[in-house]
């Protein structure tokens, strides 16, 4: 069964669901929806997901999926192996309390949306727009430094990755490719280069995908 996935290049919310097919090893193929030129507001989009944003997951004989969030936990649900939360229910609560910083408190201030409403509407300049977004980055990913300072291990909760260290690395990729200071950040930075070295978060990475300006 092959699944399709309605994404971009340049979401990190599509570049999270990319990394846990990956992992999970299911055979999928990637539509592009070009979110820079409008493709998420044309009709044929609309009919897949009425929110016009990515991504969107759709299995064979069944209604789309959206939001990454609830795709990922769907996964998990029905594909359970590799795991991507541990065992017990106080640690899977603290994976999802990690991932929700990036995902929840991040991710939905930095989406084109709310880009495009600082510049049209509020009038913000570029330099401007892109220290709204810096702000919000770094004050995301001192909350998570001060979590991770002392994690002996390679990942975020434990010896594998789980959905945090998929959150996290999609947002410390995110603001790499914004060219935002990240130094501050030692714990998140070395994760998530233990995280790039795994070929399934490798290969989900936005510039090897199509489309974008380093692929060809």
């Amino acid at each position: 069964m092959t699944l399709d996935l309605y994404g971009f290049w340049r979401s990190l919310a599509t570049f999270r669901v990319r990394i846990a097919l990956n992992l999970k090893g299911l055979d999928y193929r990637e539509h592009m929806v070009d979110i820079f030129t409008g493709d998420q507001y044309e009709a044929s989009f609309r009919a897949i997901n009425p929110m016009s944003a990515v991504p969107a997951l759709v299995e064979p004989g069944h209604p789309p999926l959206t939001q990454s969030m609830a795709i990922l936990e769907y996964l998990e649900e029905v594909y359970p192996d590799p795991p991507l939360l541990p065992a017990s229910p106080r640690a899977r609560a603290h994976v999802r309390a990690l991932a929700m910083i990036m995902v929840a408190d991040t991710h939905p201030l930095m989406v084109p949306r709310v880009r495009n409403y600082l510049s049209d509407v509020l009038g913000l300049d570029e330099p401007r727009r892109m220290a709204w977004l810096e702000h919000w980055s770094r004050t995301a990913f001192s909350a998570l430094e001060a979590q991770l300072a002392d994690v002996p291990g390679p990942f975020c909760a434990g010896p594998s990755p789980t959905l945090a260290d998929i959150c996290l690395a999609t947002q410390m990729v995110g603001a790499r490719l914004s060219r935002f200071d990240m130094t501050a950040f030692p714990a998140c930075n070395r994760i998530v280069d233990n995280c790039l070295q795994i070929d399934a978060f490798a290969r989900a990475h936005p510039l090897r995908q199509r489309g974008a300006p380093a692929a060809s």
